[in-house]
């Protein structure tokens, strides 16, 4: 599972990916450059068939289980 991440601090903003068994990458970006990062990785929106920030791993009717961390 990948991990993207908005850093903050008082001068500078970055975008964090985290993979596991990886060092996490962190890099200086710009608002429009994050947001890109997450298109291309399918973090910006809820996508059918993809675990991404907008998927919910509570079991609803219809729908599979996730296969996040709290799902087994």
């Amino acid at each position: 599972m990948i991990v993207i991440r908005r850093l903050v601090d008082a001068q500078r903003a970055y975008t964090a990916i985290f993979l596991p068994g990886e060092e996490a990458r962190i890099f200086p970006t710009t608002d429009y450059e994050h947001g890109r990062i997450l298109q291309i990785y399918k973090q910006d929106r809820p996508y059918e068939g993809i675990d991404n920030d907008f998927s919910d791993f509570a079991p609803h009717p219809g729908r599979p289980k996730g296969r996040g961390p709290s799902a087994d």
